[in-house]
């Protein structure tokens, strides 16, 4: 498989133009948190499938998409796109100061729940999340148990996460098919739509990310590099 290796806030992807499959993904993924398939492109629009490790489909992916723009840009000079991601298309523009700001689209904030005594409040940014206020540490024990929980058929992502001010959030992700990643775009966005905030920052391991809801649109500011060939 050809591909080039990207990273968004440590979260990994390879991008390649070759056709993928399930099994190939498993075999070709490596340690990387996933595997960004070019499926069509022209000059400002890339059309991808994002594969998890396991050779699962993922509806969306923050970082995913973030990458795949600078992909593009990098090949066509392009400073505003459009990444589309089955049904969504992200609204993408290359920043001077060198960072990618990407409007997501809608986000949906459910009804808060609860599951083994861990309350939850569910969000939908294209893809499912579960997020829980509490201390990040928890996240071993807490993102499993959520994930593949019976109130989740399809799997969920998870993230556990602490105010720390104003505009200023800690959080820790456990990804649906991945477990445990740097850093998650769409993580970051439902974590702020959650906590009924309408503007800040996200820190995870991996760096921070900036997000600002307008209405039920969400807009993530982050970065995303070339890190070598595959």
């Amino acid at each position: 498989m050809r591909s080039s290796r990207w990273q968004a806030q440590g979260n990994v992807y390879l991008v390649t133009e070759d056709a993928m499959t399930g099994g190939l993904v498993r075999a070709s993924v490596g340690d990387a948190d996933g595997i960004l398939e070019v499926l069509g492109r022209g000059d400002d629009w890339v059309e991808i499938a994002i594969w998890n490790p396991d050779g699962s489909v993922a509806e969306m992916s923050g970082n995913g998409t973030r990458i795949a723009a600078r992909w593009l840009s990098e090949l066509t000079g392009a400073r505003t796109l459009v990444v589309r991601v089955g049904p969504r298309e992200v609204m993408t523009t290359m920043r001077d100061d060198g960072l990618v700001e990407q409007e997501l689209g809608p986000v949906v904030v459910g009804e808060s729940g609860e599951v083994e005594g861990i309350s939850f409040t569910p969000v939908d940014v294209g893809n499912p999340h579960a997020v829980v206020e509490g201390d990040p540490a928890e996240l071993d024990r807490i993102g499993p148990l959520l994930e593949t929980h019976a109130s989740f058929p399809n799997r969920t992502n998870v993230q556990v996460v602490r105010r720390l001010g104003p505009g200023a959030i800690e959080a820790r992700v456990w990804e649906r098919g991945v477990g445990e990643t740097g850093a998650s775009g769409t993580s970051a966005i439902a974590v702020v739509a959650a906590l009924g905030v309408g503007e800040a920052t996200v820190t995870f391991p991996g760096g921070d990310l900036h997000v600002r809801l307008d209405g039920d649109r969400a807009h993530l500011t982050g970065p995303a590099e070339r890190v070598g060939e595959h």
